[in-house]
């Protein structure tokens, strides 16, 4: 049985990636009025927050992660390995290294500004942003090599690295074989549920603080590669997806269910805090993630079969939107909470004014100028479609 091969553009995946870099961006802008710490926050904070902040956070950078996987897939379908290797390097590096320079230092400073760690303009402290390295869980350091939030696209890039070696070894006729096995097992009914267990195992691990076993959006890395190798098969085999696409609403049943359990255990939690209850919340944020993203997965590819315009354009916008967005959500968001108006209204002030500042800066500056496309990300336009381009914008 042969691999298949990317004849046709997957609509959907194409539609959940954007509507998942949508919802990053309304997680982040909630962000400000929950009760965990983040780099701006609202004077006033709602711990009920905390339950939306686990239940995206189980389900989002993971639905990131396989839908990543999926396009690496793909990819690997239509160029040779070192080809796709220096494409993700442009692709995601760049943006990385051009963010640890320039918007992720302000994105810092707005964190030491609104924790009282520094006092002063932007460019006052730009000499102290290379002071150390900057973490989330410290204020030893400020210098952001992965860019503060992007550090998804320079783990992205090491496990497309690690991983190349088994692509492609899966695509030659050995790898095939393999493959399909995997895919066939996956598709027998019940044993995808299966593939939660690994996932939990890596979340009941210790936090001890390292690359591997530290938390990201609330997952360890490990966690994170579970996703991504079964990014591979499920959202490509053809045997599988219709298996996810015919236990969709099993799944997201069953994902309610452990969502609402889990949600429960946190308000206990926060009443009273309990190690039992954080190691079953655990259980159930890994369990949830993995039902959420079945069933996601599911829906996604039983209605979202219809492309349009819109859909193009969203789609070649979410690599700038995604890099854009949280340093924009922090400028923004550091003035709106100071103002005295109602917090649901600071909340849709920030998002409104957020989203259309990046999709300004997006269409009228990023997609027409060649050099930008390139530091966000982007492939170069053409030339006459670069003329044409900016003709449009004058």
């Amino acid at each position: 049985m042969h691999m298949p091969t990317l004849t046709t553009r997957r609509t959907d995946l194409d539609w959940l990636r954007v509507l998942s870099i949508l919802m990053v961006f309304v997680f982040h802008a909630s962000h400000f009025f929950d009760t965990m710490d983040w780099h701006v926050k609202n004077a006033r904070q709602y711990a009920y927050l905390v339950a939306w902040v686990f239940l995206f956070g189980s389900w989002g950078m993971p639905l990131v992660f396989v839908i990543a996987a999926a396009s690496t897939y793909y990819a690997l379908g239509t160029r040779g390995a070192l080809t796709f290797l220096k494409e993700r390097a442009l692709r995601l590096l760049i943006p990385v290294a051009v963010a640890a320079f320039t918007h992720a230092a302000f994105q810092v400073y707005l964190d030491r500004l609104s924790h009282g760690r520094f006092a002063g303009s932007f460019w006052a402290f730009y000499p102290h942003y290379f002071e150390g390295v900057y973490s989330s869980s410290s204020a030893s350091g400020n210098f952001a090599y992965h860019g503060v939030h992007l550090w998804f696209l320079l783990v992205l890039f090491i496990f497309s690295a690690l991983f190349l070696p088994l692509l492609t070894w899966l695509r030659g006729a050995r790898g095939q074989r393999v493959y399909a096995a995997l895919g066939d097992a996956l598709a027998v009914p019940g044993v995808v549920y299966l593939l939660a267990l690994p996932i939990i195992s890596a979340m009941l691990l210790p936090e001890d603080g390292s690359l591997l076993l530290g938390r990201f959006a609330g997952w360890n890395l490990l966690g994170f590669t579970q996703f991504l190798l079964y990014g591979f098969v499920i959202a490509t085999h053809a045997g599988t997806r219709q298996r996810i696409e015919r236990g969709r609403w099993t799944a997201m049943t069953a994902g309610l269910l452990t969502a609402g359990g889990m949600a429960a255990l946190l308000l206990r939690v926060i009443a009273a805090p309990d190690g039992i209850m954080f190691w079953l919340i655990d259980v159930l944020y890994a369990l949830t993630g993995w039902l959420w993203v079945l069933a996601i997965l599911g829906f996604g590819s039983r209605h979202l079969t219809r492309t349009t315009p819109w859909l193009r354009y969203a789609n070649e916008a979410v690599m700038p939107f995604y890099v854009l967005h949280q340093t924009v959500l922090l400028a923004v968001g550091y003035v709106v909470v100071g103002w005295p108006i109602p917090d649901l209204l600071k909340f849709l002030v920030i998002a409104v004014i957020s989203f259309g500042l990046i999709m300004l800066a997006y269409e009228y500056l990023i997609r027409r100028v060649n050099l930008l496309r390139f530091l966000f990300g982007m492939r170069p336009l053409a030339r006459a479609a670069q003329a044409q381009a900016m003709r449009g914008a004058a």
